[in-house]
């Protein structure tokens, strides 16, 4: 029995790896004229895209991860679609909106109006449907949460309550 014939792109890997290294974004057809590669193109093109990831710089949407339980993202929104009220004129209601940072969980919930009672009350609708309270609650300067690191009236004693901190970062 022959001894099994090692791969041509086992020999040359090492040198892919340092080109790579140098430019991961470096196309198989430049790496094939510098590593002097006669065999088939469509062979190498498979490989370098196999080593490829290895090099390649981290993608920043991907840099961030967070643990279950770390913080929910919680921001309004205002539907397009008008909602009959009585005998009064058709209204828009803003919707509470939070997203779990770790799984993406969405839950929304539709309130009355962006005031500090009625947003509290929604946030706290939600998370007892969660059955969880997570280490943060982060919102981006929602008028009735407060601004500029500083909460409205009421707000303070909710984190306190539910053994959680209120973040507030910039829109």
């Amino acid at each position: 029995m022959s001894e099994p014939v090692a791969s041509a792109i086992k020999e040359v890997e090492p040198r892919i790896r340092v080109l790579l290294k140098k430019n991961p974004r470096m196309p198989a057809t430049v790496i094939a004229e510098r590593i002097h590669w006669s065999s088939s193109p469509a062979w190498l093109r498979e490989n370098v895209a196999r080593i490829r990831p290895e090099y390649a710089p981290a993608d920043p949407a991907d840099r961030i991860s967070y643990e279950p339980e770390d913080q929910i993202q919680c921001d309004s929104a205002f539907p397009a679609v008008k909602i009959p009220c009585g005998t009064g004129p058709e209204q828009v209601f803003p919707v509470l909106a939070m997203v779990c940072s770790h799984s993406r969980f969405i839950m929304a919930r539709m309130i009355p109006s962006r005031t500090t009672g009625d947003l509290l009350a929604g946030m706290w609708d939600l998370l007892s449907g969660l059955g969880a309270v997570p280490g943060r609650l982060i919102w981006d300067n929602e008028v009735g949460i407060g601004r500029r690191n500083h909460h409205a009236a009421g707000v303070a004693a909710v984190p306190g309550v539910l053994a959680s901190r209120m973040v507030q970062v910039k829109p």
